[in-house]
């Protein structure tokens, strides 16, 4: 099998994949038709926003408890939860719009609980992929889960807009697709009943005790590997990552361009970041140098991305965005999976997620005030920026950190010979 497949050999990597990559169409469906239903509601960029905020303010909230309970609990047996808890979340809405008796309020709580939902599936996914596949076998699952996830990402948003359209643009029209999307979990529930138990490697489960949250905040707090990565991680998911409230300003207030223009440039930052994914799946653990090089590679080429002058020399630099912003999540999500101990993966995948994933209620609006005060191009040179001077910032920090380290186990070394 080729090196870009490798973890697809292993049997139920290969059933959980195919039922991520429907669940991942099925999402990206539903992203699509709940801010077509929010904006048929409303018609207002507001209540958009509030709609986007509530859905990610559980990674804030909810994230590091869900974390404990994938280090005490059957991760397989979780996912089971969560999934089935999305499902519901997404026939309670879609059933709401069939019917036309939806109200924005209704958006805002059933945002939050698929929140709540994300946010508890999230970690336990991450750190379920190694008992799946194996250490050996790590880097190269990541990278084809994220593949699956931007092949999603190209196909969803295009079949739910084609499905719009064919059953009436309206209300109705959006639920619908919001209920193909409750129905698109099945599949993963499916993969995970499926699956052979015994050739998954277990991690001991974690004893109920006090304090099991600050050990795994003093479990980061001692590797200055992990606060490296932790910091580039707020700092990219912060303030570089917004593409797409970047995308939709570069669009509209500098080249002037509708819907269709809007939705071709997530189309081509998807394939990008498709082939991003397929190149980090070759790859095993990264190697320091590429895990500063890919945030900083990140930054510049948004910053240049900020800078065309043109609609076509800017969708132009998108799919090398998509290329770099993905060999840098994926770096960083390696480094994180494979440099932490079975007992506290769960615990550390799940901050991990939370400063990458927490920061977007706060540093979307800062985005947008930006681009505000200073123009739609500030929003990515503004985002670039800020991620540059913080990697490069924990880089000097990281040296520096690691050069104690070693002198520290030089003394205790010297006093022990003594």
């Amino acid at each position: 099998m080729s090196p870009t497949f490798q973890a697809l050999s292993v049997r139920n990597f290969r059933l959980y994949s195919g039922g991520s990559l429907v669940s991942n169409t099925g999402t990206w469906m539903q992203r699509v038709a709940q801010d077509w239903l929010v904006l048929q509601l409303t018609d207002s960029g507001s209540a958009l926003g509030i709609t986007t905020g509530l859905q990610f303010l559980p990674f804030l909230l909810v994230t590091p408890f869900a974390g404990l309970l994938a280090d005490r609990y059957s991760k397989r047996m979780l996912l089971m939860f969560t999934q089935g808890s999305l499902a519901v979340t997404s026939g309670i809405l879609g059933v709401l719009a069939v019917t036309g008796v939806a109200q924005v309020w209704h958006v805002w709580v059933l945002a939050f609980l698929f929140g709540v939902g994300t946010a508890s599936d999230t970690p336990t996914r991450q750190s379920f992929v190694v008992e799946m596949v194996g250490r050996d076998n790590l880097p190269n699952a990541v990278g084809l889960n994220s593949a699956s996830f931007n092949l999603g990402r190209i196909a969803g948003p295009a079949a739910a807009g084609f499905l719009i359209v064919a059953f009436g643009s309206g209300v109705q029209a959006t639920g619908a697709v919001i209920l193909l999307n409750a129905i698109s979990y099945l599949a993963v529930i499916y993969s995970l009943r499926r699956m052979r138990v015994d050739d998954l490697q277990v991690s001991v489960p974690v004893p109920r005790a006090k304090g099991a949250l600050r050990d795994g905040v003093r479990y980061v707090l001692r590797s200055p590997l992990l606060i490296f990565v932790f910091t580039v991680a707020f700092f990219a998911g912060t303030f570089g990552l917004n593409f797409q409230m970047t995308s939709a300003l570069m669009s509209t207030q500098v080249f002037h361009r509708g819907a269709g223009g809007f939705g071709l440039l997530g189309t081509i930052m998807a394939v990008g970041a498709l082939s991003g994914s397929l190149l980090a799946a070759r790859r095993g653990f990264p190697r320091r140098l590429v895990l500063v090089l890919a945030p900083v590679s990140f930054a510049v080429v948004e910053i240049v991305a900020g800078l065309m002058p043109t609609y076509w020399l800017f969708a132009a630099v998108l799919p090398l965005l998509g290329i770099t912003s993905l060999t840098m999540m994926n770096s960083l999500q390696t480094v994180v999976q494979m440099s932490v101990d079975a007992d506290m993966r769960g615990r550390v995948m799940a901050l991990y997620m939370m400063i990458l994933m927490g920061g977007t209620p706060f540093g979307a609006p800062v985005v947008g005030w930006v681009g505000e005060m200073f123009g739609a191009r500030w929003t990515l040179i503004g985002g670039g920026a800020a991620t540059l001077v913080a990697v490069l910032a924990a880089t000097v920090w990281l040296v520096k950190a690691e050069e104690i380290h070693v002198k520290d186990i030089h003394i205790r070394a010297d006093k022990v010979a003594a």
